[in-house]
């Protein structure tokens, strides 16, 4: 955006053009959030440079539909206490995406804030908070969301946020994005009339003695998900895990996973491996050689990071691999497959470990990273804290391998994945939710995904 900004400001003669669109976008949505302008009061707090611009503009619309203006200068505004007796709106167009410094906001008590582009003092980039800073209870910005408006602090004090076309061309060359249900919608397809089950097939590698809830979830989910045929192979005896009773399920040998795997891994789609397999030396050399060759598209997520790294560190068996592979860390993970998690550019560490292990990278958290070895990235904001509950990881690892068999480009796959375990997750009760309650909507939300598209 900052491109964008420079090249569409640069020229003179249009600078005022896009001031004007912005702070008119600006007063609508003030009058929208007063319901109506005339006798409302309003502070608006502007800066000197652009932003501050696009504050003044909507400040004289404002005050030609009937509503009192006081402007405040930003660098006056920390000695301001606002309150409902005196304000009715605080329009925050102090600074803009390119402020670098800290800022003394004024004191605002249960009066609304509509902030300009970017809520002051929050980083555009990162998320982060250096200073003082206005929490707004909405906030207006042009031609694309910043980064920083869904990292790290972002959520919590942009509040809503409107999108607003002002003219402003995107770069050409773009990595990022967010993903939204259009986009799913038109990248899964329709399951075809003559499918037949085995046109879906998902092999999962999970559970163990204690961990049987692990593999039942990861299977549940992706059936729910739309895979045609899963297999289910745990550590242990036979009775240490019961499958869903759609799944067929075998115990694992003692050891030679990958050979065993091997004998009939081409009639599936898609590998699934990792959750609740438990940790020693003894898995690690067998998620490994399954790795090296069962040369299917593969989703590893819990036990199987661990695991899949090698005991110096080294990600040989991910790098040996010429069928695409999925990892899906939380943070702790991340570290544990030679990942930067305190690095404070979240997006940047993820292409980094994505690059090194040459991997598509799903780096879970309240705005999940999904990145592939290129550097694309894809951002979704569709969860919430309801997903913070054992299991839900299960669940998104057998989602993603029912996108993948279903016939995603693994990248596409994966955010696929990610976007619809967010879906599902928020439309589960306030309170009280469990991984089986995710899994059990699964079915309703990939319907209204992939057939209620206009």
């Amino acid at each position: 955006m900052r491109t964008a900004d420079a090249a569409a400001l640069g020229i003179v003669d249009d600078q005022e053009v896009f001031i004007r669109r912005a702070g008119y976008a600006v007063a609508v949505v003030a009058k929208q959030m007063m319901r109506g302008a005339y006798g409302r009061r309003i502070i608006v707090i502007a800066g000197k440079g652009h932003n501050g611009d696009d504050g003044r503009v909507a400040g004289a619309w404002l005050s030609q539909w009937g509503a009192h203006i006081q402007f405040v200068h930003a660098d006056d505004a920390g000695e301001v206490f606002i309150d409902p007796r005196s304000a009715d709106l605080v329009i925050d167009a102090a600074y803009g995406i390119g402020f670098r410094g800290t800022w003394s906001p004024p004191i605002v008590m249960d009066v609304p804030v509509l902030a300009v582009d970017i809520p002051s003092g929050l980083d555009a980039t990162l998320g982060t908070i250096a200073g003082g800073i206005l929490v707004a209870d909405r906030t207006i910005t042009f031609a694309a969301v910043k980064t920083g408006m869904l990292m790290g602090d972002g959520p919590s004090v942009c509040g809503e946020i409107d999108v607003v076309d002002v003219g402003i061309d995107p770069p050409a060359d773009l990595h990022t994005f967010l993903v939204e249900s259009a986009d799913i919608a038109h990248w899964i397809p329709a399951r075809d009339r003559g499918a037949h089950k085995w046109h879906h097939g998902v092999r999962v590698v999970a559970g163990s003695p204690g961990m049987a809830g692990a593999a039942s979830l990861v299977s549940a989910s992706a059936m729910r998900a739309g895979a045609g045929m899963v297999h289910l192979s745990w550590r242990g005896d036979t009775n240490s895990v019961l499958p869903p009773t759609e799944v067929v399920g075998h115990a694992l040998p003692n050891e030679q996973w990958a050979k065993y795997l091997a004998t009939d891994i081409h009639r599936f789609a898609c590998l699934v491996m990792g959750p609740g397999l438990g940790r020693g030396d003894d898995i690690g050399v067998e998620v490994r050689a399954v790795l090296r060759e069962c040369d299917v598209p593969t989703v590893v997520d819990g036990d199987g990071l661990v695991a899949a790294v090698d005991p110096n560190g080294g990600h040989s068996a991910l790098l040996g691999r010429t069928a695409p592979t999925v990892l899906t860390p939380h943070d702790g993970e991340f570290a544990m497959l030679g990942g930067d998690a305190s690095h404070p550019d979240r997006i940047a560490a993820t292409r980094v470990l994505a690059e090194k292990t040459q991997c598509v990278v799903v780096r879970k958290g309240p705005t999940t990273i999904v990145s592939n070895p290129m550097g694309d990235v894809f951002l979704s904001t569709a969860g919430d804290e309801r997903l913070a509950t054992a299991g839900s990881g299960d669940v998104l690892a057998g989602v993603i391998g029912a996108c993948i068999a279903r016939g995603l480009d693994p990248f596409l796959a994966a955010v696929a994945g990610v976007h619809i375990h967010g879906l599902a997750g928020s439309s589960c009760a306030q309170e009280g939710v469990i991984a089986r309650d995710v899994v059990s909507v699964l079915g309703e939300i990939m319907s209204k995904l992939v057939h209620d598209v206009d």
